[in-house]
């Protein structure tokens, strides 16, 4: 043991607390096995020596992106390291299995739903569920099982339950776009809890109600987008496996309710976790489904704008002409962009769902400011970044805004101004400070850690120090 972790146990013994006590001896043990010391193990985690050492003794909580950490060092899976730091058995491990898409029977469907819920509001499961890595061989069989996977015949349920009308979904439709307004103002630690308990104290005994054929298909279609919605504020704040478990079971439901348009918009937002986490030949095959669900759908304009913009960033992200020169994929890229704008320019339809108000012209623009990026095109992804910024903030979509201003601050770091481009990240401090978005801070510190090359410049320096601070702060 450190001098440190020494000086740490020598205090709480003076104050009359033995150094183990009720601590963790199944993690000391587990370590152990794998004749680590303690400064090894911490530095495995990137924590310090006394942290680990105040982990062991049970003198400090540990969040759940280190428990996730732990089950990637020890090879072992989430339940197993849950096991070792709450004690006694591990919980009902069916609620940590990745939805089966090989049984599609709605009743199958909602009980699934329904455990995810619940052990995401009971307390002693929750932070297990928050733990969960992400799980990349999960997403061909669900790809698979979307496109070719047999229609449900009937989501029809009759019984003892409460009757279910239409009424009843619009009020769920409602609350998403609430919850859609408040994610997007805020950020998704401020909306994550409200969304939950919504899905299960008002949207899982909807699911147990009586109900036809067509009020059926309405609701999992409901269920399906507060589902993604659940999942949506996991990735905001880099909770990617338990994100992983929701937008798999809004595929399902979604599945269940034969909505190819809802489908599609899952897909969208399992494509843009898979490229958050560099998971690129997964989040191109991802973008291909949610735009052919979309054609073989016949989808609204907009609705085709969105995933054809995916489809552009995925391509690009993954062949990277700038840096290789493809021109092939290039070309690729911009006939996708071209086709997205005439789409939109055609306007909203009656057949627009819900959710597509907000992918509206400013998003279209940003999206299309990332691509512009990945192409080289620096100077177009400034003018369309900052065009965004300037309508998100005025539209009191913050996170978005704040998010364009580190695309405007990539797009001049690529152009190789680096005094403009420290300039609109600090500009984007502020905002990032203000927001509970785990995904605008990491943001701010990956654009941090890419100034390397200028690190010793004085603006890059008093960059660091400016946001340093702010993040301590």
């Amino acid at each position: 043991m450190g001098e440190t972790e020494q000086g740490a146990g020598q205090t709480e013994l003076a104050a009359g607390r033995p150094e183990q006590g009720a601590g963790r001896p199944e993690l000391a043990r587990a370590r152990k096995r794998l004749g680590l010391s303690q400064d090894a193990i911490a530095e495995a985690l990137w924590v310090s020596s006394t942290t680990w050492s105040r982990w062991e003794r049970g003198r400090q909580e540990i969040r759940p992106v280190y428990r996730a950490r732990m089950a990637e060092v020890f090879g072992v899976d989430a339940a197993e390291v849950e096991r070792w730091v709450e004690g006694g058995e591990p919980v009902d491990r069916k609620a940590w299995l990745l939805p089966d898409f090989s049984d599609l029977d709605p009743e199958v469907i909602v009980e699934t739903a329904e455990r995810l819920w619940r052990c995401d509001v009971d307390p002693e499961r929750r932070q297990m569920l928050a733990a969960l890595p992400f799980v990349p061989a999960a997403l061909g069989g669900w790809l698979a099982a979307w496109s070719y996977g047999a229609p449900v015949r009937s989501v029809a349920r009759e019984g003892v339950g409460t009757a279910v009308g239409l009424s009843d979904v619009r009020r769920v439709v409602e609350a998403r776009q609430a919850f859609a307004q408040m994610d997007l103002q805020f950020g998704a630690g401020l909306v994550r809890p409200a969304v939950v308990d919504y899905l299960n104290g008002t949207v899982a005994p909807l699911l147990r109600g009586r109900y036809d054929d067509r009020v059926g298909a309405e609701l999992m279609t409901a269920a399906a987008g507060m589902t993604e919605m659940a999942g949506w504020t996991a990735f905001d704040l880099e909770r990617h496996g338990q994100a992983q478990q929701y937008f798999g079971q809004a595929l399902a439901l979604a599945k269940a309710g034969n909505d190819p348009l809802t489908g599609a918009y899952v897909l969208s937002a399992m494509m843009e976790q898979t490229l958050y986490l560099k998971q690129t030949t997964q989040a191109l095959w991802l973008a291909k489904a949610a735009a052919d669900t979309a054609r073989r759908a016949e989808a609204p304009p907009r609705v085709m704008a969105m995933v054809l913009t995916g489809e552009a960033r995925a391509t690009a992200v993954q062949a990277r002409p700038a840096e290789t020169g493809d021109r092939h994929s290039a070309r690729q890229v911009e006939r996708l962009l071209v086709e997205a704008e005439r789409a939109y320019a055609q306007g909203a339809t009656d057949r627009d769902p819900a959710w597509v108000a907000w992918h509206d012209e400013p998003q279209l623009t940003a999206r299309m400011s990332r691509c512009w990026r990945l192409l080289g095109e620096h100077r177009r992804a400034v003018d369309c970044a900052e065009s965004a910024v300037r309508e998100l903030s005025a539209t009191q979509r913050f996170r978005s805004a704040q998010l364009n201003r580190m695309n405007v601050a990539e797009a001049y770091l690529g152009m190789g101004e680096v005094e403009q481009a420290v300039d609109a990240a600090r500009a984007a401090v502020p905002m990032a400070r203000s927001l509970t978005s785990t995904r605008s801070v990491q943001r701010l510190k990956k654009f941090s850690a890419g100034l390397e090359p200028y690190g010793t410049t004085v603006q890059v320096r008093e960059f660091r120090a400016h946001l340093d601070g702010e993040l301590v702060s």
